[in-house]
């Protein structure tokens, strides 16, 4: 099976080389490489228009978009958020000197499941970070009136969410701030970089300065802030692949497709079901083995054997880590545990070929 050629769990969308080479001349000829430069600001402009977002601010990667969008809150206590995710979303909270407090998920989407986040709050409780995971959008009605209940903020990692809408809105108008991520293995990239939508716009200038230095002026540093600006060069990918977002949306959306037509309705496969009031971006191909012939493993170490790479993804749950194993128990997010040792994301990219995916469901389903 060596002989097979290797594909990845994902790979990068790229713009036609010649294209971005051209792109890059006027930043030779200006040697203007970052500090929000021309293509920084456009490319603001424009995403603000692709997301139907009022305001919006570009960063180096989307975990430094998280971390100092939950600093320019100023905020001090307790977080509500959910163990299956990427380690960015908690790690971002714990570097703020906030502690998590996991709630567990949904068996049917993997959000965060909003019944069980009143019960977690206390006096100490000043946010609730939720995750809308593998573009599957969180209840954020729900969500919202227990925030506005208890006087909480809910800023969303929406890493996984580019470029969706719901109800025809931008998914980056809920709660009061959202982070993306444009790293090279999501939908859209600037190879590294992220941004945050907020709702007040008095959270620019603080945004602004945090990912400055807390600089506000030529011999001003008001703010103890830090390096997050996303450079020229990242912009100008930017602005590129920005180009192409629909039709590689569309080539997921068929492939992911196909996916649910060769793997729906196997006993023990269990796959998302779409919600009609979303607009998805298919940002990943989620497949839950749960009393399938073959366990999660062995369906990964099968593909691995026909040089295929899939990704179990979310797994640990984040509660289950070495660095907070004296702080948390996967066992108190049951759902969540359970989940992250029966996940397995499959290769989707929009380059990825349907031939591809029909041998990735054969292998699957061969006895």
């Amino acid at each position: 099976m060596k002989n097979e050629k290797p594909v990845l769990v994902t790979r990068s969308s790229l713009p036609p080389y010649e294209e971005y080479m051209e792109m890059l001349k006027p930043i030779w000829e200006s040697a203007w490489l970052t500090n929000m430069g021309e293509f920084h600001e456009k490319l603001k402009d424009k995403l603000k228009d692709f997301m139907k977002a009022e305001n919006l601010e570009l960063f180096v990667n989307g975990h430094t978009a998280l971390e100092m969008a939950i600093q320019a809150f100023e905020l001090e206590g307790e977080v509500i958020t959910t163990p299956f995710t990427f380690a960015s979303t908690t790690h971002a909270i714990v570097r703020n000197g906030l502690k998590p407090v996991f709630c567990d998920i949904k068996p049917e989407d993997y959000t965060i499941d909003e019944n069980k986040i009143e019960s977690l709050i206390t006096p100490k409780t000043c946010a609730i970070v939720p995750v809308h995971v593998y573009g599957n959008i969180c209840n954020w009605e729900k969500i919202q009136k227990i925030a506005d209940k208890y006087g909480l903020k809910v800023i969303y990692d929406a890493a996984h969410a580019f470029g969706e809408e719901i109800d025809g809105a931008g998914v980056g108008s809920l709660g009061d701030a959202s982070m993306f991520s444009f790293h090279a293995t999501k939908v859209f990239n600037t190879i590294e970089g992220g941004a945050v939508v907020f709702k007040d716009p008095e959270l620019k200038d603080r945004l602004y300065q945090l990912k400055n230095f807390g600089i506000t002026g030529e011999e001003s540093v008001e703010f103890v802030g830090g390096n997050g600006k996303m450079n020229e060069f990242q912009a100008a990918m930017g602005l590129c692949n920005l180009k192409y977002i629909r039709q590689n949306i569309e080539k997921r959306k068929k492939l992911t497709e196909l996916y649910r037509r060769r793997l729906e309705g196997i006993k023990g496969i269990r796959l998302v079901k779409e919600q009609k009031n979303i607009a998805y971006s298919y940002t990943y191909m989620p497949v839950l083995f749960d009393g399938y012939r073959l366990n999660r493993d062995q369906v990964y170490a099968r593909l691995k054997e026909h040089n295929i790479t899939p990704r179990k993804y979310f797994y640990p749950c984040v509660n289950a880590y070495q660095c907070y194993s004296s702080m948390y128990h996967p066992e108190d997010t049951p759902v969540a545990k359970k989940v992250s040792q029966g996940i397995l994301t499959l290769p989707l990219y929009a380059d990825l070929d349907q031939e591809t995916v029909e041998r990735i469901c054969r292998i699957i389903l061969e006895d």
